[in-house]
């Protein structure tokens, strides 16, 4: 996982070109009485959620105070997430990253007297922190307005004291980044990350093709969330921020993201657009690919950043299959590779303008969607799913399974069974793994 680097955004940016805009991160146009609901760019209907009445956007914790009524969110107290989680008790710990500590809950009658039992994930700020209210509250602005099978879904809030805690849906397997690159032989099939691969590029796809884009700004694989049925959602929307509008060509901040995955252009001159997004999806696509993660310090120095070693090499065939994630073998055509690696290639243009758009990316990837689904066995083991994946033949062995079974060979068992998966191998489940650490954070001048 990449380093993240951030500086907060001056308030004069706010007011650039003259354009009266909200004091808060996520907040929108003043003169726009209606939240900014994109519009599916798929025009796949049932994608789509549209508000059925106006609100009122927030701009900051003083507002959302006043007009506590101004979304469909649920209002919690912090005694009803202190009852959800059973005291913040550390077994329902999911994870920690600059955000805070992140909780599994349950909500129901027990909480809040007729509340339908629902699993959540509850984010609760740190007030030592590496990311404020301000992050905070753009989680409430956006994902408290949008709606779309993929993007995760915000179920409420918490703003008591100096208590601040998001509720989200629960994402029963976890992250991608721990599946892409797991502690253990499990990992993700071609199919697989093909179909996750479209759900995310949707998920951007939406935001972009807002009356104003809505520009994410931090796309990643462990901000890329899977559900029981390994359905991908956006998460983490801390970062995003309104895009340009009218004549503008862009949106100039400070810059903010996470090194491996941020555009160039925009780490260079701080001018952010839509396509900056699409560099992200580039990066990630390439992560599939390849296998390897973004920034890899262990790694021969040449191959630290990946984009720098891999994509010289998508355009020749011969080549790409030599750096193809070894795992994938027998999993994918020849054909449907070049071409996955040739959209990789085009995302990740040094030119912002020789990037295709989101939509066009969802158009392709919805084209080269296996067809074969029988390759993949899911497991149910407890309350989290553990999912196998099994290649046609010959599947390739951890280290740990080689040298487990030379051990027996050498009858050196250490008293495990022959049948019995050495501890190096434990499968895994996913559940624990909803949010993850983002990294140290470092000002830029």
């Amino acid at each position: 996982m990449g380093s993240c680097f951030s500086i907060e955004e001056d308030e004069s940016e706010l007011h650039q070109h003259n354009k009266p805009v909200g004091h808060g991160v996520g907040a929108y146009p003043t003169k726009s009485k209606n939240p900014v609901i994109p519009q599916s760019t798929n025009r796949d209907a049932k994608d789509t959620e549209k508000a059925s009445s106006i609100v009122v956007i927030p701009k900051n914790l003083k507002d959302l105070r006043q007009n506590p009524g101004s979304s469909d969110l649920d209002i919690f107290t912090y005694e009803e997430m202190k009852l959800s989680t059973k005291h913040f008790r550390p077994d329902k710990v999911l994870g920690e990253g600059g955000f805070g500590i992140v909780y599994k809950g349950i909500i129901d009658e027990h909480v809040r007297p007729g509340y339908k039992t629902t699993y959540v994930a509850i984010k609760e700020l740190d007030p030592e922190g590496l990311q404020g209210d301000r992050e905070w509250l753009a989680e409430v602005n956006y994902l408290g307005q949008l709606r779309h099978p993929n993007l995760v879904k915000l179920i409420g809030y918490c703003c008591e004291d100096y208590h601040r805690l998001l509720v989200y849906e629960y994402m029963a397997s976890g992250s991608l980044e721990k599946h892409l690159f797991p502690r253990v032989c499990a990992t993700l099939m071609w199919s697989r990350r093909m179909r996750i691969a479209l759900d995310a590029a949707k998920g951007l796809a939406f935001l972009h093709g807002a009356e104003r884009p809505i520009i994410y700004r931090d796309f990643k694989t462990s901000n890329i969330l899977l559900d029981a049925e390994f359905n991908a959602k956006l998460s983490d929307f801390g970062l995003a921020k309104d895009g340009p509008m009218g004549d503008q060509t862009h949106v100039s901040t400070r810059v903010m993201g996470t090194y491996g995955y941020a555009a160039p252009e925009y780490v260079m001159t701080g001018h952010l657009t839509a396509r900056s997004d699409v560099y992200g999806f580039g990066v990630v696509l390439l992560e599939m690919l390849i296998g390897r993660r973004a920034m890899d310090k262990s790694k021969p120095s040449r191959e630290h950043n990946l984009v720098e070693f891999a994509r010289p090499l998508l355009n020749h065939s011969k080549k790409l299959f030599r750096i193809m994630d070894p795992r994938l073998e027998g999993q994918y055509s020849s054909k449907t590779a070049l071409k996955v690696a040739n959209l990789t290639y085009q995302c990740l243009s040094q030119n912002p303008k020789g990037r295709p758009v989101m939509s066009q990316v969802v158009e392709i990837l919805e084209a080269l969607q296996p067809q074969d689904k029988g390759e993949e066995t899911i497991l149910m083991s407890g309350s989290g799913s553990v999912t196998l994946y099994e290649a046609k033949a010959n599947p390739l062995k951890c280290e740990s399974e080689r040298e487990a079974d030379a051990a027996q060979r050498s009858k050196q068992t250490n008293g495990r069974s022959k049948s019995e998966i050495p501890k190096e191998c434990d499968l895994y489940s996913p559940s624990p793994d909803l949010v993850l650490d983002v990294g140290s954070v470092s000002s830029r001048s």
